[in-house]
């Protein structure tokens, strides 16, 4: 089984780039173009749609969303709009759980709006999400809403089926750490949502006593059925862990295996039992993917152009030290199961952990005979795990293999391929060292990676001189003494500024300006605040990280430790067209529209400590303007 490719490929190239790099590197052996979504950010492998491509008939929505979580805690997303030619990146929730497994997933809504899920990793009994207050642009996220479940959640996978337009199907592990779903309504006019149906554990795996975490991940037709392949438990809980596949027909309720046979039906109590024994396989034959006798995990489940599942899977060996990747597809009676390539042992830096974890692969959807796999290899910066391309023949008797980058200086791991792009462009994965899944005060680096892609990148010109009309480099403000200014009238402008808050007195107004204040008002939570008249607008974010998690015990614990708030951070705030915006540290945190805005006069203050860099444009910078001011804080 654990066969060694030993093709020899010539390592040219690099794959490294810089943040902000607005010229892709060019592999000139296969042009592969490698770009940078952020220098921070992480995902685990079974939340999907951890990014999507959509474009709507009209004509009026085409862009890429790309979500990841970073080692301080913050859900972030870039939103890459192809029409606009134009780049931006949100945040979408500061101070969470600094864990790889928490990265959103999308959802594209009937009116076209973006929904985004996102949860802790299984130690809090609910999830997140927000709404975009726009069609297919996540710049405008609406508030975060809570969604409380019963049991503690994690792993969002969430559908809209064309056969029930009016509900959201939304699969996780939950229910006694399984397989569950549940039907939603669609937002309302407050962007909420609630349970009709569910939440219903799919199936129960029998295997040992307790601790028993079948994995699963999802799939659909878009029309009428979810499809799961999933296993009995962690392969680190059992040396023999075998694949199912079953599928949910949304009308009837009921769970069937490949051949349409009946196992259960989903909500009624009797739930369909799995397990490794003989009498499982021989009497479910068609629920069993594979029951090689190895440590099995799952990495991707799509389908075929004729809804045939595919697989890319990964056999273990029983000490863990061999990762053999899989091509697997179902061939109308029988499981086509290819090798691919041994893909080493477990790939991150910390030997006595997670033994189980390898490199990773994704599925090409427009043709999922081509895998992506992360498999180490020999370069110029010494053993490193590097992206090859394996395409697959139909009848699966052979595998063509092609190394896509090279020479990469840090490990390249957990591919995804998008769906929904209209070219090849469209891979992604994780770039960098990892130490675990969630920081903690014994591995307080955590999962320091970079998300790059193979996607082209739009940059706008970085031009930080043209239309500043004010400009301060040292200023004192308290709670006391603001300083103010008057600037000519300006109906489009940005303000920014460098601010070090005096760590006694976190809170207090910020800036004032155009009958707008921006404020901190409350100093233990420190969430910012915009006063337009007789509105305020709230931030759905707090101003502060989890670096706290650093000085903790390594669990899952369901607890929110104090946010760590920082010493000094960028404040920008735009407006254009009716639409103000504030970013920290980059990143976009509110979006509001405010009509009629008009900047003449400014007053920065009525909050103790210093502004440096104080600067004010008759235009709305660009946001790649705006991060190239905040290197520093990135």
């Amino acid at each position: 089984m654990y066969k060694k490719n030993l093709l020899l490929f010539v390592i040219i190239g690099t794959i490294f780039s810089s943040y902000g790099q607005s010229a892709a590197i060019i592999n000139s052996e296969n042009r592969l173009s490698v770009n940078t979504i952020s220098e921070k950010g992480a995902w685990c492998w079974f939340a999907d749609p951890r990014a999507l491509h959509y474009e709507n008939e009209s004509g009026t929505i085409n862009s890429t969303y790309i979500g990841y979580i970073d080692v301080q805690g913050y859900i972030k997303a870039t939103q890459i709009d192809h029409l606009l030619n134009r780049r931006n990146e949100v945040m979408i929730r500061s101070w969470f759980q600094p864990d790889d497994h928490n990265n959103p997933t999308f959802l594209v809504l009937p009116d076209e709006r973006i929904m985004i899920f996102y949860a802790r990793h299984t130690d809090e009994p609910c999830f997140y999400y927000r709404v975009s207050r726009e069609p297919g642009d996540i710049t405008t996220l609406g508030s975060e809403i809570r969604l409380e479940t019963d049991y503690n959640t994690t792993y969002p996978s969430p559908f809209i089926l064309s056969d029930d337009p009016e509900h959201i199907y939304l699969c996780w592990r939950g229910i006694g750490w399984h397989p569950t779903i549940a039907r939603l309504t669609l937002p309302d006019a407050q962007d909420k949502v609630t349970f009709d149906w569910g939440p219903h554990q799919i199936v129960r795996s029998m295997n040992g006593a307790g601790g028993v975490r079948p994995y699963a991940k999802y799939a659909s037709n878009g029309r009428d059925k979810i499809y799961l392949a999933y296993t009995s438990t962690h392969p680190d809980n059992q040396h023999e862990n075998h694949i199912y596949f079953n599928y949910l027909d949304i009308h009837s309720k009921e769970l069937k295996d490949i051949k349409g046979n009946r196992l259960s039906v989903v909500g009624d109590p009797l739930l369909h039992d799995v397990n490794t024994s003989p009498a499982y396989r021989e009497k479910h034959p068609f629920a069993v993917v594979d029951s090689s006798p190895y440590r099995n995990w799952i990495w991707e489940l799509t389908l075929d152009q004729n809804e045939n599942p595919v697989m890319a899977t990964v056999g273990i060996s029983h000490d863990k030290s061999s990762h053999d990747y899989y091509h697997i597809r179902w061939k109308g009676n029988r499981w086509q199961k290819t090798f691919l390539s041994n893909a080493g042992g477990h790939f991150h830096q910390s030997p006595d952990i997670e033994q189980c974890y390898s490199g990773g692969m994704a599925i090409e959807k427009h043709n999922p005979q081509i895998i992506y796999g992360s498999v180490p290899v020999a370069g110029k910066h010494g053993p490193v795990y590097e992206l090859k391309r394996f395409t697959v023949a139909s009848d699966g008797s052979s595998v063509a293999v092609e190394q896509i980058t090279f020479n990469s200086a840090k490990n390249n791991i957990r591919p995804f391929v998008v769906a929904g792009r209209p070219d090849d462009s469209s891979l992604l994965w994780m770039q960098g060292d990892y130490y675990d899944w969630i920081v903690s005060a014994v591995r307080p680096l955590g999962f320091p990676t970079a998300i790059r892609t193979s996607i082209p990148i739009p940059h706008s010109m970085v031009d930080l001189k043209t239309g500043m009309i004010y400009s301060n480099s040292d200023v004192k403000v308290s709670d006391t003494n603001r300083l103010k200014i008057t600037v000519p009238e300006s109906k489009s402008f940005t303000i920014a500024m460098e601010l070090s808050p005096d760590s006694t007195e976190y809170h207090g107004d910020i800036l004032t300006f155009a009958g707008v204040t921006y404020s901190l008002p409350e100093e233990e939570r420190a969430v910012p605040l915009l006063k337009a008249g007789k509105r305020a607008y709230v931030s759905s974010n707090i101003l502060g990280n989890s670096d706290r998690w650093q000085e903790k015990a390594r669990n899952t614990n369901g607890q929110w430790y104090l946010q760590v708030k920082p010493d000094t951070f960028r404040l920008v705030i735009t407006y254009e067209q009716g639409t103000l915006r504030t970013y920290i540290n980059g990143l976009i945190d509110q979006s509001v529209e405010i009509d009629g805005l008009s900047l003449t006069d400014i007053a920065a203050g009525g909050i103790r400590g210093a502004a440096d860099e104080l600067r004010i444009y008759n235009r709305a910078l660009t946001q790649d303007e705006i991060q190239s001011l905040c290197v520093p804080f990135q």
